[in-house]
C-alpha cells in the first residue's frame, strides 16, 4: 500500500488542534502516542454500548465484552507472531509485565549470587524489578555499556554471561538513543548457554515488525499507550515452557479453578496470571490500535520512520551546537538532544512548547544511561506514524530559536 501520511494524520483528531496559538507538532511519541479515531471509537463504544464485566456472566453484554476482550489476545499474538494466543498474558503494560516475570519466574528460581545481565540503556521498568531481587535475594546485576556511537555489541552481552547467569533482560530499542539492538543474536547466544531472555519491546514493537518466534526470546513485553492504544493496556509474550515454570503473581478472581478453606487450584496460563477485573475497555482499545497498525503495515511504518530519521540526522548535522546522543546505524527516529552552553533540557522544552512543539525533557527513566553519557537530562524528540519532514524542519527552526535565546 502507499503510505499516505496526510491521510494517516487525518485519523488522529488531536493533530488538528493548536497549542499556544501554533499548530500542534507532537514529538513526544516515545513517552506516549496519540490515538486514532478507530481507537477512540472502540473505547467510546465499549463504555457507551457494550460494557459489562468479563468471564463472569452469562448475559448478553457480559458475553459480548468477553468475546471482544478475548479476541485481543489473538490480535496481539498475530502482531507479535506468537506461536499461540495462550502465550499472551494481558496486563496494564510493560512495567507490570516485567514485574510479573520478576515475581512469578525469577524470584522463586534465583538465589544469592545468581546473575542477571542488563544493558546500561535500559528503561527503569527493566531495571527496578531486578534491583528488588538484588536487595531482597542477593541477585547480582551485571551491566553492559553501549559503544561510543550508542550501539550495543551483542557479543559483549553474551560475553557477560557466566556460569551463574540466569537471565538476560534487554531492550530492543533504546527510548533515549534510538539504538536498535540485535536481540535475535543475543537470544540465540543466551539459549545456547541455557540462559533465559526477556526483551523489553516498549519501543521496538512501535517502530518495526516483531516476530517473537524469530527473535527466540522467552519473554517479550509491550505497552499499549505507546502503540497508539489506551493507557493501562499491554501484554507480555511468555514462551509456553517458561509459563509452566512460573508461579502466580497476583491472587484473586479468574486466576483460580477452585478455592476452599484448605486447598486452592489455579487456572491454566494465561488466565493463571491475570487476577481480578482487567482493563476491559483499555484492552479492547489496544486491539483496535494494533489492527490499525497492521493495516498500515509495520514494514511501511518502519520505512516511513527510517526516512524521518535520516532526514532529521541530516538536518541536525547542520547545527554544530546541537549534540545528538547516540548515532548508531539503523537507529529509530528517536533523538535525545543537548545544546552547547548553559541551556538545560527543560529550557529547550519550554521554548519549543511556545511554538507548539511537544518534546520530552528529563532523564527519560534511564538514569544509569544518563550517568554513562555524562549528562543530567536531554530534550527528546521521538517520531511516529503521523510525523512529517515538515515537522522535522519545524523542530530545527525551534532549536535555532533556542540557540538564539540561550547561547
Amino acid at each position: 500500500m502507499t503510505y499516505d501520511v496526510d491521510a494517516i494524520r487525518a485519523d488522529f483528531p488531536i493533530l488538528s488542534r493548536e497549542v499556544n496559538g501554533q499548530p500542534l507538532c507532537y514529538l513526544d511519541n516515545g513517552a506516549s502516542a496519540q490515538k486514532p479515531q478507530a481507537v477512540i471509537d472502540a473505547v467510546n463504544r465499549g463504555y457507551a454500548e457494550e460494557y459489562a464485566n468479563v468471564h463472569r456472566g452469562l448475559h448478553f453484554l457480559s458475553n459480548l465484552a468477553t468475546e471482544k476482550y478475548e479476541a485481543v489476545r489473538g490480535t496481539i499474538a498475530r502482531f507479535l507472531n506468537a506461536g499461540s494466543e495462550d502465550e499472551i498474558i494481558l496486563n496494564s503494560g510493560t512495567t507490570e509485565g516485567i514485574n510479573m516475570v520478576s515475581y512469578a519466574w525469577a524470584a522463586p528460581r534465583l538465589r544469592a549470587g545468581d546473575e542477571i545481565v542488563l544493558s546500561t540503556m535500559e528503561h527503569h521498568a527493566n531495571i527496578v524489578p531486578w534491583h528488588f531481587l538484588r536487595e531482597r535475594q542477593g541477585v547480582v546485576l551485571k551491566w553492559v555499556d553501549p559503544e561510543l556511537d550508542g550501539s550495543l555489541d551483542p557479543q559483549k552481552v553474551l560475553d557477560a554471561i557466566g556460569p551463574n547467569t540466569k537471565l538476560v533482560a534487554i531492550t530492543q530499542c533504546s527510548n533515549v538513543l534510538g539504538t536498535v539492538v540485535d536481540v535475535k543474536a543475543i537470544c540465540a547466544g543466551a539459549r545456547e548457554k541455557g540462559v533465559a531472555t526477556l526483551v523489553d519491546g516498549s519501543q521496538g514493537a512501535v517502530h518495526m515488525p516483531v516476530d517473537v518466534q524469530d527473535i527466540g526470546c522467552d519473554f517479550y513485553a509491550i505497552t499499549g499507550h505507546k502503540l497508539y492504544g489506551p493507557s493501562g493496556s499491554g501484554a507480555i509474550y511468555v514462551r509456553a515452557e517458561r509459563a509452566a515454570e512460573m508461579q502466580p503473581f497476583i491472587g484473586g478472581g479468574d486466576m483460580i479453578r477452585e478455592v476452599s478453606k484448605d486447598v486452592i487450584t489455579y487456572n491454566d496460563a494465561p488466565l493463571k496470571f491475570e487476577a481480578g477485573t482487567p482493563g476491559i475497555v483499555q484492552t479492547i482499545g489496544l486491539g483496535a490500535a494494533l489492527e490499525y497498525l497492521m493495516e498500515l503495515g509495520m514494514e511501511n511504518v518502519a520505512a516511513h520512520e527510517a526516512g524521518l530519521a535520516a532526514y532529521a540526522t541530516e538536518r541536525f548535522a547542520g547545527l554544530n551546537w546541537v549534540n545528538v546522543q547516540g548515532q548508531a546505524a539503523g537507529k529509530a527516529a528517536i533523538f535525545s538532544i543537548t545544546m552547547d552552553g548553559a541551556a538545560h533540557a527543560h529550557d529547550l522544552s519550554t521554548i519549543l512548547d511556545k511554538k507548539g512543539i511537544a518534546v520530552r525533557a528529563g532523564h527519560h527513566c534511564a538514569q544509569p544511561l544518563m550517568e554513562h553519557l555524562g549528562v543530567a537530562a536531554t530534550a527528546r524528540a521521538s517520531f511516529g506514524v503521523y510525523n512529517t519532514k515538515a515537522e522535522v524542519d519545524k523542530l530545527v527552526e525551534g532549536l535555532e530559536l533556542c540557540h538564539r535565546l540561550l547561547a
